[in-house]
């Protein structure tokens, strides 16, 4: 086991590996930005070093900057978190080179699942069932127009790099497509420096499922069951829960399976997930990858009782899983909720200092937090500053469970999206499982 780990990220995140690493008895390396000098991660690490000015450019994307901290630090891996440089296979390369252990997949899968066109491809050879589309780079729009009306509208169009719903447009007919190409691409291109464009057949009233994996590099390939994400907005994620009250048995192993299958034909190792769309038949598509540990990861580890921030560090530490298929059981239900500084009307960043930070303590709850009271909430980040995971014997305990915590839970300083999440938990939908992606357009009020 390693003796000494660097978190390359900040926030909630960076505070849950670190409480990780203590319980594993492994001393953690801390790097901030000047905006965060103050960081409940900061002040929860062993060792700490400035990265550099607030801008992320600056700080948390400085690769060279935290290789030299690593190197200093005599740090033996790196943990990158989600977001930031965890799915930056050139950031997995320079670990490698200065010797240095990447808590992650290696460069090359990285770098084929991180190309959603790629990422096609490869479960096309896997014979994991993919939402039918194109397996190359549109050259412009008049070639989306020729696609589009070859595979019938509606049509998603999506940028091949990136995540977070950016460069991604439900598109109706040609004039729409026409409109809303160039606007994508140029969006692509500013955020992940790729404009690469494709499109698929957008799937009506679909779920988002995805299921959680662990394969440690000798032939052990299991999954964690799934969780339903598909309470969205702007193609982010803002509910979670598992399991999910859509499927039936047979489907979720179908699920398990292909995901299981998937990871195998790559030669996955470490922690991931395999996103996939469900449409009402329960047929079910490969949506995307993700290379990395979720932000709802706490949903798994309360139904399996597994950490899995543990489980990626063992195995990057070169041991074998412990434990079977058979042994991956599930009980009760968990519900996340992820906490944004932002106005829950307009959607719009609320950064400010936090006056007043007061949090539900009851049975069953769980808080992953990356700020306290009296924390500066910057603008230069992503606005999610908490995560309150509460779970329950079942799906309706889980959900009582919910509404008197975030009835209790008291921000003050900034706005936040509480106001929405408990308009989103209140919903006769919600409570019947009725949560398809499209909930928050269809729903809540305007």
């Amino acid at each position: 086991m390693f003796n000494k780990i660097l978190i390359a990220n900040r926030g909630e995140i960076a505070v849950r590996i670190i409480r990780t690493c203590k319980s594993l008895g492994i001393k953690t390396v801390a790097v901030y930005s000047e905006a965060d000098e103050n960081a409940l991660h900061v002040k929860m690490a062993d060792e700490t070093y400035l990265l550099g000015g607030p801008r992320v450019v600056e700080s948390y994307l400085n690769i060279d900057k935290i290789i030299e901290i690593a190197q200093l630090s005599k740090t033996e891996a790196i943990h990158p978190g989600y977001g930031l440089l965890s799915e930056n296979a050139a950031f997995a390369i320079r670990c490698e080179q200065a010797g240095l252990v990447f808590i992650g997949p290696s460069p090359d899968v990285i770098t084929r699942m991180g190309s959603k066109i790629e990422a096609r491809k490869a479960m096309i050879e896997a014979r994991v069932p993919i939402v039918p589309g194109i397996e190359y780079p549109l050259a412009d729009a008049a070639e989306a127009v020729v696609e589009a009306n070859q595979l019938g509208y509606p049509v998603m169009l999506k940028a091949s790099a990136g995540g977070g719903g950016i460069g991604m447009q439900i598109v109706e007919n040609n004039e729409e497509l026409m409109a809303a190409f160039e606007g994508n691409q140029k969006r692509a291109i500013n955020f992940f420096g790729n404009g690469a464009m494709f499109i698929e057949k957008y799937i009506v009233n679909p779920r988002h499922i995805e299921i959680q994996i662990l394969s440690d590099g000798f032939g052990n390939n299991v999954y964690l069951w799934e969780r339903e994400c598909s309470i969205q907005r702007r193609h982010q994620k803002v509910v979670e829960e598992a399991p999910s009250q859509f499927l039936d048995e047979i489907t979720r192993r179908k699920l398990g399976e292909a995901a299981v299958s998937a990871a195998a034909s790559i030669g996955y190792k470490n922690a991931g997930t395999v996103e996939f769309l469900m449409d009402e038949e329960k047929n079910f598509y490969f949506l995307e990858m993700n290379t990395r540990l979720q932000v709802e990861h706490p949903v798994t580890e309360e139904i399996t009782k597994l950490d899995l921030v543990a489980e990626q560090i063992s195995i990057a530490a070169g041991n074998p899983l412990n434990f079977s298929q058979a042994d991956v059981k599930r009980n009760g239900h968990a519900i996340e909720v992820r906490i944004y500084a932002e106005d829950p009307l307009t959607f719009y960043p609320s950064p400010g200092k936090i006056t007043k930070l007061q949090i539900p303590t009851d049975k069953g709850i769980r808080h992953e937090l990356g700020v306290h009271d009296k924390s500066i909430v910057s603008p230069y980040y992503d606005p999610m500053i908490a995560k309150m995971i509460v779970t329950g014997e079942n799906r309706s305990e889980a959900i009582a469970r919910l509404q008197v915590a975030l009835a209790n839970y008291q921000i003050e300083g900034i706005k936040t999206n509480i106001p929405m999440l408990k308009e989103i938990i209140a919903h006769p939908s919600f409570h019947s499982g009725h949560t398809t992606t499209n909930f928050i357009e269809a729903y809540l009020k305007k």
